[in-house]
């Protein structure tokens, strides 16, 4: 295993929460950002706009994604043709389908071939990791979110997946495969190894850095000194 200063994967941090971000913006290991609806809503975002131009102000300087959140698609255009305005290295996050189910693919070709950076987002299969490739190839910067650790909620190995994303991607250099929704951090070293370009990481993900390359006899001790301090300081009794 690399040590986290050879990582080649970059680590973006993954909220919508500022003063999260700005923690995260601190730190050498995280190069970008993403954020979607789900996200800004669980940080009690109520202003999108607002709150987007806010962080990007904060943050000039790193790639960060903010995601269209219509199901139609000319209103998905339209909110995308705003969102690319709020800086210069925003990249609007574009769904793959909306909820009926319509691909977003043509949608995303001509945003992609307008110059408009994208990040092509909720991707499962490898069906739809070629549809992008396809549709973007020869377009401006984007980012292929496949989310990974979803894909192993379901009890689906992703590596192999995401193994062959990485391969399917060199077709079209401007683009970067995010390995996204990771569990652990085990899941970056697994990036790193693939070759995979990017991964979306929770601060508390991050926040684990500190353990790479720990004693695991140390490691080992620790554990069991909490647990008995823990049994202590409950008095509990046999």
């Amino acid at each position: 295993m690399p040590s986290v200063n050879q990582l080649k994967v970059k680590i973006f941090a993954d909220g919508a929460d500022k003063a999260g971000m700005l923690e995260m913006y601190k730190n050498p290991h995280v190069k970008g950002f993403t954020t979607n609806p789900t996200l800004m809503r669980k940080a009690g975002v109520t202003e999108y706009e607002a709150a987007a131009k806010d962080i990007v102000a904060a943050i000039p300087d790193r790639s960060i994604s903010f995601e269209v959140f219509a199901d139609d698609f000319s209103e998905m255009e339209r909110q995308a043709r705003r969102i690319t305005t709020w800086g210069k290295h925003v990249s609007v996050k574009i769904p793959i389908t909306n909820t009926k189910r319509e691909s977003a693919i043509p949608l995303i070709r001509k945003l992609s071939h307008e110059g408009i950076a994208l990040n092509v987002t909720a991707l499962f299969t490898l069906e739809q990791v070629q549809d992008v490739v396809d549709a973007v190839k020869g377009g401006a910067p984007c980012f292929v979110s496949v989310f990974a650790g979803r894909i192993a909620d379901t009890g689906v190995d992703p590596v192999p997946i995401m193994a062959e994303s990485v391969k399917r991607l060199r077709a079209a250099p401007n683009t970067e495969l995010i390995w996204a929704s990771p569990r652990e951090l085990l899941n970056i070293f697994q990036a790193d190894e693939i070759g995979c370009q990017v991964i979306t990481v929770t601060n508390d993900i991050i926040k684990k850095l500190s353990l790479v390359g720990k004693d695991m006899d140390e490691y080992s001790l620790e554990t069991v000194k909490m647990f008995y301090e823990d049994g202590k300081a409950a008095g509990y009794k046999l």
